[in-house]
């Protein structure tokens, strides 16, 4: 049943805090760090020599965030804290939104700090921070959360399909385990998508569905590995890419839907089973901005 299935975990592309260096300002010469040493109009640098890393990320029954095993940098199991959501200006007026996430030792003292932009940075640019938002849980969950795209066709309660765009929150929808379940929440994001941000495209007939299916990289399907048909594991789309008839698309802007029920559910999109949104701490933090506070009182904490 659906409660044996394992949490859902992201992947996210992180530079490390020394590749934003401060060269002009209060805290000229230091790199980039958490919300509470940061001081407004310093001008940050990114370096020419920034690697890209990928940040595993899962939560825990308790709601915190993690490292996950299977993390490209970071120490699995540490404790991630969301610290802040900076605003950097460019000269041109552009602005540009970077996460900051710290990562914590047992005795709670910073190992690592890592930044998550959410547009492409460029070298030798005076990016001056205008803005600091310590309430950035609302960016992190539509970074962070499985999410379908316009266009996909959700199956109804009555078995018709309904595109995601046309959804509303109390409409009946099949689930895999659970019978007929109403959605309570409906959230949608616009991204650029670029590396690990950019969706995974299905091709009709890949692993037995009757249109083209785009979800984000880490959103899980029932698929069987080895022979491509459904209802065997659930898989992330990233893993089932071949180069063919499953890519990744990378480029331009890409328009994210999730779908939020009284618990973490299996549904139909295009006629493959696919995982909705987890109600953990990524959907919790974020409840001031997109969740009714009286729904949120009434979901399963997970503890």
């Amino acid at each position: 049943m659906i409660s044996a299935i394992a949490k859902p975990a992201a992947s996210l592309p992180v530079y490390l805090g020394r590749d934003l260096t401060c060269m002009h300002g209060a805290n000229e010469g230091d790199d980039l760090t958490f919300a509470a040493e940061l001081a407004l109009d310093d001008a940050y640098w990114f370096s020419e020599d920034a690697a890209q890393h990928r940040l595993g990320i899962q939560s825990t029954n308790t709601g915190a965030i993690t490292v996950s095993d299977d993390t490209g940098t970071g120490t699995p199991g540490a404790v991630l804290h969301l610290d802040s959501c900076l605003t950097f200006m460019s000269p041109d007026g552009a602005t540009t939104e970077v996460l900051v996430l710290v990562e914590l030792d047992r005795a709670d003292a910073v190992t690592a700090v890592y930044a998550l932009p959410l547009a492409p940075l460029s070298p030798r640019v005076d990016y001056t921070l205008v803005g600091i938002d310590r309430d950035a849980a609302h960016k992190f969950a539509e970074v962070a959360c499985v999410s379908f795209t316009r266009g996909t066709k959700i199956t109804l309660a009555s078995g018709a399909q309904k595109k995601i765009e046309a959804l509303k929150i109390g409409d009946r929808v099949q689930t895999r385990d659970n019978g007929v379940q109403e959605i309570r929440w409906i959230g949608h994001s616009t991204v650029r998508a670029v590396g690990e941000f950019a969706p995974i495209a299905i091709r009709k007939g890949a692993v037995n569905n009757a249109h083209d299916l785009v979800v984000s990289p880490d959103h899980r399907l029932f698929i069987d590995r080895t022979t491509g048909k459904t209802g065997e594991g659930l898989v992330k789309a990233r893993h089932l890419v071949n180069g063919d008839t499953i890519t990744q698309q990378d480029g331009g802007f890409v328009e994210y839907f999730q779908l939020l029920f009284d618990q973490h559910e299996i549904i139909y999109a295009e006629g493959i089973a696919a995982e909705t949104l987890m109600v953990d701490a990524r959907v919790r933090d974020s409840e001031p901005n997109k969740v009714d506070r009286e729904l949120a009182d009434t979901l399963p904490s997970h503890a």
